[in-house]
């Protein structure tokens, strides 16, 4: 196992210093979902939930949320994000019925973008279990994933499974 980077040689946990690092193109694809019934997907679908368009309402938080990532999680660095690509997909075809979530976050820095395409998965499942839990409070929040990272000196890594 590799050194865990966000400790000093005295066990301190420390911001690392990535200021010797290149600055390079950096995506990371994250994914998850929130299992629901399938009266709340067909709602979803259908919009009628009783606060709007849940869909687009979670992409705008998971948008807007994921460049708050460095305020949120303590040793995580503020990036330059270029790009930010959010889907949310009904599956009614899925037991438990549910949304699908996906992130893809890309930045030209010196550090990755895993924890803002988490990031960005949580923050529109929750939205989605915000907006929907006055009719279905047995959601969900399931399989929040890193599914791959592309770019810096670890080069390209992808989920096996």
């Amino acid at each position: 196992m590799s050194k865990l980077t966000h400790f000093d040689d005295a066990g301190h946990a420390h911001m690392v210093d990535v200021g010797t690092k290149s600055e390079t193109e950096r995506i990371a694809l994250a994914a998850g979902a929130i299992e629901m019934e399938q009266a709340t997907v067909d709602a979803i679908g259908a919009g009628i939930m009783g606060k709007g368009d849940v869909l687009a309402v979670a992409r705008v938080a998971a948008i807007a949320g994921l460049k708050r990532t460095s305020e949120l999680i303590p040793l995580c660095h503020p990036v330059r994000i270029t790009g930010v690509d959010v889907t949310l997909e009904p599956r009614s075809d899925l037991t438990p019925p549910r949304i699908e979530i996906r992130a893809t976050v890309k930045a030209f820095d010196r550090t990755g973008v895993e924890m803002e395409a988490l990031m960005a998965v949580s923050l529109a499942a929750l939205t989605v279990y915000d907006m929907c839990k006055s009719v279905d409070r047995g959601m969900r929040i399931v399989d929040i994933r890193l599914l791959e990272k592309r770019g810096g000196r670890s080069g390209t890594w992808t989920r096996s499974t």
